[in-house]
């Protein structure tokens, strides 16, 4: 058998080139993924930066720990508590004590976004004098790199400053330091200090009063320091999720080749059980070719896979998808992955197509008619309906039980799969009615050429279920993917709106200081301000899961005035500084019961629940008031106008009152454009990736398999000449055949899609957030067109030798 399957890849190698290329591709992007996942796990670890000669690095209390019968569980706090001043004076006993403290500032002509310090924490980095002198008044400062020289006054947000020094940068920040002084009114809160003392007496004064850092500890001092494992956290994300797609899409696309390959084999199966060959030889013959392919296309995409792995981690690092040290690594273990996956991809996906060809009977030799019988067989049928069944019996009682789950990534990428393969399954019973509906027109026509693509088209039912195929997988994926974010970003997008009741909308990123609030609240004409500030709580749900929930803390009378929250239960105005409004995503969501949880600094509290909201898409939070957000800094101010004011005049007074503050002064609208929810850059470049990926795919399998049928259609495309059509005339007929089927693939996508987007509009209705589905037509359009040009380019190149003479 293995010296006939080696005959047969070497005489039929067209029948092959589509499954070897879409198994090798497969292999290479499982390659990368694991080369690239083993490089994120051997991440460096980061060396401290502003504390990289500090001695000792006391920070006040920073995590939340609390004691669970399932263990310890720790969150970060959104304020961190300062130290005491009982630890404070007694850590100054024991040695030189700096208080450290950042804040932003902003300085016309500066290259970026700049942070102040207090000069005496510079000596902790190290930054060195390059020219000047040390500050020593208020209006003095020293700044990182040469954006400014040495006696060149600046405005700030502060006030007008003088340039008194320069010092070198270091990369990882623009530093403005001020003198000690004007550093501690700027920013009067110090959560850390450093300690030129013994670390083992500072740990015993500290206590659990906040943390003691040394060594490479201290880079938990700086800012961020979690950002690389954000970071590969994103990678293994984005790797994890194409490396899934690209086993997927080529299973799909193999079990699609062979099944093809093995129904145009027919009379040469049949020959061979003519000369003797039992069932089980011809299984075992088509399962060695899938053996020879499945091995050589491994290989292939292993070594493919080891040129692609750095040049695509060099492409994310330049893209700022992932730090400045990601590099791949020399891991063997990927490379076993990906290869015996291949192998593995390759048996799964000739599993069907050796059965059928092991019940191919000897009198199929004697087959001369192309009429295809049988094409939607009984195991396909039920393997069809059974994903078909479980697609939908897995939706229903999620919807039921927890609709959210419907509105995450890995829900909304993995569901759809599903999907796809039942109705890939089911095709042959669908492309023919379907070929009619699009042909329906041009049928009509005159001439003979729209009745002859409409009904080649609609007799190979076989062809054009194959070629339809990878169109369906790749429109589907592209409905669905890009559907389900815009259908989230509108829903989130409705959900600001209908919640939006102010007429201007005041916001500072780095916070409005207590100066610039006063003004805001004294403007002539504004009838309302509410003043919000973000911070967070915690609850111990099940006793076993702390759970960080964002909220935004506000004055309860303003907030009703200009704020029109969805409400489930309770009042706005019900809310006091012994009570919070909660959402039914919490355990505990019934108006008037108590709640246990911790405030942002971490202090345990009791509330009563005031008001309940709707889950939504998972963006309304928890409200408070200003006492229980104890650390929280405002950024944002709503605004009614009074009756009859003018609207100009008062937003005017606004950002009168917000500069010196650096606040931003929008009407209601423009603000809801400005923050209206977005896709970010890694969603973008994750779904660009697995996107290209279904896309490559397609176009593969469209070429393959428009080839291998382009040699069974030699005696009908001459028949067709014979009959006086020109060579002219049967080309345009092949390419409109080919345009059709593309459109059958593309219909049955956009209608998967549309029944995922359905399931998850219907989540968003049972979270009180309709928005209605959106399809990404342009999208859809776009892949369509490159799946037509493909295969209308693939069939008319394959049919030309087949009207030579």
């Amino acid at each position: 058998m293995l010296t006939i399957a080696l005959g047969t890849l070497r005489t039929r190698w067209t029948a092959f080139t589509g499954s070897f290329v879409a198994l090798a591709l497969g292999v290479a992007i499982l390659a990368v993924m694991g080369l690239a996942l083993s490089s994120a796990a051997d991440a460096p670890r980061r060396a401290p930066e502003r504390f990289a000669a500090a001695p000792v690095v006391v920070r006040g209390q920073d995590t939340l720990t609390v004691s669970t019968p399932a263990g310890v569980r720790t969150e970060p706090l959104a304020h961190p508590r300062p130290l005491p001043a009982r630890t404070v004076a007694a850590l100054r006993a024991l040695g030189p004590v700096t208080e450290d403290r950042s804040f932003p500032v902003r300085a016309g002509g500066a290259p970026g976004p700049l942070v102040g310090h207090p000069w005496s924490t510079a000596a902790f980095a190290p930054y060195e004098l390059t020219a000047g002198r040390a500050p020593r008044a208020a209006d003095e400062v020293v700044i990182s790199g040469t954006w400014a020289v040495v006696g060149e006054r600046l405005r700030t947000g502060h006030g007008p400053v003088r340039v008194v020094g320069t010092v070198a940068p270091l990369g990882f920040e623009r530093a403005v330091f001020h003198s000690d002084a004007r550093a501690a009114r700027l920013a009067p809160v110090s959560t850390q200090l450093v300690v030129a003392a013994d670390p083992a007496r500072v740990r015993r004064v500290v206590g659990d009063t906040g943390r003691v850092l040394t060594g490479d500890a201290r880079r938990l001092a700086d800012a961020a320091p979690d950002r690389d494992r954000e970071a590969v956290t994103a990678l293994y994300a984005l790797f994890g999720t194409a490396g899934g797609v690209a086993g997927f899409v080529s299973l799909f696309v193999v079990a699609s080749t062979f099944a093809f390959t093995v129904a145009q084999r027919r009379r040469e199966f049949g020959l061979l059980r003519t000369a003797g060959a039992t069932p089980g030889q011809v299984r075992r013959l088509v399962g060695a070719e899938a053996l020879l392919v499945g091995v050589a296309a491994s290989a292939a995409g292993c070594v493919l896979g080891a040129y692609a792995a750095p040049e695509l981690a060099a492409r994310v690092v330049r893209e700022g998808l992932a730090p400045g040290w990601f590099a791949i690594g020399d891991a063997v273990w990927p490379y076993h992955l990906a290869f015996w996956t291949g192998l593995l991809v390759a048996g799964g996906g000739v599993v069907a197509a050796s059965w059928r060809a092991g019940r191919t009977r000897p009198a199929e030799a004697l087959r001369e008619a192309s009429a295809e019988t049988g094409v939607l067989t009984r195991g396909r049928l039920l393997c069809g309906t059974a994903l078909l069944l479980t697609a939908v019996a897995t939706l229903v009682p999620v919807l039921l039980a927890d609709p959210g789950e419907l509105l995450h990534r890995k829900t909304y990428i993995s569901r759809p799969m599903l999907l796809i393969t039942a109705v890939a399954l089911l095709s042959p019973a669908l492309v023919r009615p379907l070929v009619r509906m699009v042909t329906l027109l041009p049928s009509r026509l005159p001439g003979a050429g729209g009745t002859l693509v409409r009904e080649n088209a609609a007799a190979a039912v076989r062809r054009t279920a194959s070629v339809a195929a990878p169109v369906l997988v790749t429109v589907a994926l592209t409905g669905s993917l890009l559907g389900a974010v815009e259908t989230l970003n509108r829903a989130r997008a409705e959900e600001r709106r209908q919640r939006t009741a102010a007429d201007l909308v005041v916001t500072a990123g780095d916070g409005l200081d207590p100066a610039a609030l006063r003004r805001l609240r004294a403007v002539p004409g504004a009838a309302e301000v509410s003043v919000t500030a973000p911070s967070a709580v915690y609850v111990l749900e099940e006793g076993v899961a702390l759970v960080r929930s964002e909220a935004r803390a506000a004055d309860p009378a303003a907030l009703a005035a200009t704020a029109r929250l969805p409400l489930t239960g309770g009042r706005v105005a019900g809310l006091d500084d012994d009570s919070i409004i909660v959402n039914e995503e919490w355990e505990r969501h019934s108006v008037g019961r108590r709640v246990s949880l911790w405030l942002g600094d971490g202090t345990r509290r009791t509330l009563r629940i005031a008001a309940v909201m709707p889950a939504g898409t998972g963006g309304n939070g928890v409200y408070v008031t200003p006492a229980n957000a104890p650390g929280a800094v405002p950024d944002r101010a709503e605004v009614r106008v009074a009756h009859g004011a003018d609207r100009a005049a008062v937003a005017a007074g606004l950002r009168e009152a917000v500069r010196s503050s650096g606040g931003r002064v929008d009407t209601a609208e423009a603000w809801l454009r400005a923050t209206s929810p977005r896709t970010d850059g890694r969603t973008r470049a994750g779904f660009a990736l697995i996107l290209g990926i279904a896309l490559l795919y397609a176009g593969i399998t469209l070429a393959g398999t428009l080839a291998m049928a382009a040699s069974d259609r030699r005696p009908e495309l001459r028949s067709l000449r014979l009959a006086g059509a020109t060579r002219a005339q049967v080309l345009r007929l092949v390419a409109a055949e080919a345009l059709t089927v593309t459109v059958v693939g593309g219909v049955l996508g956009v209608l998967v899609a549309a029944v995922n987007l359905l399931g998850m509009d219907g989540a968003l209705r049972l979270l009180s957030a309709p928005a209605g589905p959106v399809l990404p037509w342009p999208a859809l359009g776009a892949v369509t067109g490159a799946c037509a040009a493909t295969a209308v380019v693939s069939a008319v190149v394959s049919a030309g030798p087949a009207l030579r003479r």
